[in-house]
């Protein structure tokens, strides 16, 4: 039977690589790496980990949170063969779950974004202005050093994007030398026995293991990034999957060895009590009796460069999901608009650094921390909104090859691996939520613990709707939503 206006995503046809198409898997896998800000998360998130769940196992639940996701993309792979756009998780629970429902996705994948781009923000201004102090003396408000930031980032997403994979390269080279440095250092200069115990099962299920998977889970932030970039690509049906299974791979295990090297480098009777008298400064406290007091200034500037790297990632993925909303009318149709000399999705950067303006203003206006709230807050919605993200992608894989030709996959990539990793991310989606007053650090029944998970929610639920009333209103505009044509037209 021939697809009315109103039907479901057909398998749509994919389009060819735009002309002049920059990306290779190299550049690929620097934006997805760049997003996860390996020197921020060696630097605050295990510490953190460490202090707030007391698990020791941190290397283990690295390579087995890796392991999920090699898994999802499996079916990840096999869609992003036949759907590419720039809104990826969009693009793909719209084909597998409908377009109402791909709309909810696209809604919650803004709020994510935003959210974790605002919120390390928050991070970024409060160590670089405490930087400056350390070393100058001066007093710089951390909203002052944010807002000439958000210009800066906001430059480079409006320029092209090749210029913008340089800048990372740049800065993720060092900021990950750095860490690599560190935890070599820490495993040849300790004076702790080398355990391999943090690599066991005790140790990785003794203690708030939800909590940290919460935490580790934000190290695999910038997953989606290499199919937002897909419109980008020399060649994304190659490119995508191999840089995707490469970034997690790297990912994975460059985390457990950094966060067996922590564990080593304060032994493990001393490391959760290390973390919880020093928090983000335990990487500079090990790193000045192992290498040096001048090691630790330059791990200093390096992870103010490296938070500064996950901002211009965050950024470019927000850009991406307004233009290909506005060139699907979802969103007004100047948010498409692709720069005519640059080629970069203008509006949409300009979209994002105006909103972050705007967060930024009403933070430092009402006097709130920038890392207890707007960094605290805004990072753990994001976490929330991704991983669910993530676990209805695995099932609208299994939805759409249900319906539609699955020649050239497998029983693995259509059916068993989206399945299990759709039920694996779910429960880890329900293990924050649940431990979303430890996140928060909020103590009784703060109603922060349920206002700002149920945002996602929200979102999403919003999303749906719209998309019905497209349905029902504007069925022209529903007809052509996520199915690549608003962005083929635009080329």
């Amino acid at each position: 039977m021939a697809a009315g206006p109103l039907a479901e995503p057909a398998a749509p046809a994919r389009p060819a690589a735009p002309e002049g198409g920059r990306l290779g898997t190299a550049s690929i896998v620097f934006f997805v790496v760049a997003a996860s800000a390996p020197l921020t998360v060696a630097a605050g998130g295990l510490p953190q980990s460490l202090a707030v769940t007391g698990v020791l196992g941190q290397p283990l639940i690295y390579l087995g949170l890796a392991a999920v996701l090699v898994v999802f993309g499996a079916g990840y792979a096999a869609m992003s063969r036949r759907i590419s756009g720039a809104g990826a998780f969009y693009a793909y629970i719209a084909a597998g779950l409908g377009r109402a429902t791909g709309t909810g996705a696209a809604f919650v994948a803004l709020l994510a974004y935003n959210a974790m781009q605002v919120g390390i923000a928050g991070l970024f201004g409060f160590t670089t202005a405490d930087f400056i102090h350390a070393k100058t003396g001066a007093d710089v408000p951390w909203w002052v050093i944010l807002l000439v930031t958000v210009v800066v980032v906001g430059v480079l997403g409006f320029l092209r994007i090749d210029l913008n994979a340089r800048v990372l390269v740049t800065l993720l080279t060092i900021e990950t030398l750095t860490v690599l440095v560190f935890n070599i250092a820490e495993v040849v200069t300790t004076h702790h026995p080398l355990s391999t115990e943090p690599f066991t099962w005790d140790a990785a299920t003794t203690g708030g293991v939800g909590s940290a998977a919460c935490f580790a889970i934000a190290g695999f932030m910038g997953f989606e990034s290499g199919a937002i970039y897909g419109q980008e690509c020399k060649d994304p049906q190659r490119t995508v999957p191999r840089a995707t299974y490469l970034a997690v791979a790297l990912i994975g295990v460059f985390y457990a060895f950094t966060s067996w090297a922590m564990v080593v480098g304060t032994g493990t009777d001393d490391a959760v009590g290390m973390s919880a008298k020093y928090g983000p400064d335990l990487l500079f406290v090990l790193s000045r009796d192992s290498l040096g007091g001048l090691f630790a200034d330059f791990a200093h500037l390096f992870l103010i460069t490296s938070m500064l790297a996950a901002l211009i990632s965050f950024h470019n993925a927000v850009a991406r999901y307004f233009q290909v909303l506005g060139q699907d009318r979802a969103l007004p149709r100047r948010l498409g608009r692709t720069h005519p000399r640059f080629g970069s999705p203008y509006m949409g950067s300009l979209a994002q650094s105006a909103l972050a303006v705007v967060v930024v203003i009403v933070f430092a206006a009402l006097g709130l921390d920038p890392v207890a709230t707007l960094f605290t807050w805004l990072t753990n919605v994001g976490a929330l909104g991704v991983i669910l993200l993530l676990a209805a992608t695995s099932f609208s894989v299994v939805a759409y090859f249900r319906r539609h030709d699955a020649s050239g996959t497998t029983f693995w990539s259509r059916m068993l691996a989206p399945v299990v990793s759709g039920v694996v991310l779910l429960t880890v989606a329900v293990a924050i939520w649940d431990n979303f007053p430890v996140l928060l650090g909020t103590e009784g029944d703060s109603s922060l613990s349920w206002i700002l998970p149920g945002l996602v929610v929200f979102c999403g639920a919003a999303g749906v709707a719209y998309g019905l009333v497209l349905k029902a209103r504007r069925p022209e505009v529903y007809a052509v939503l996520a199915s690549g044509e608003a962005e083929r037209r635009a080329r």
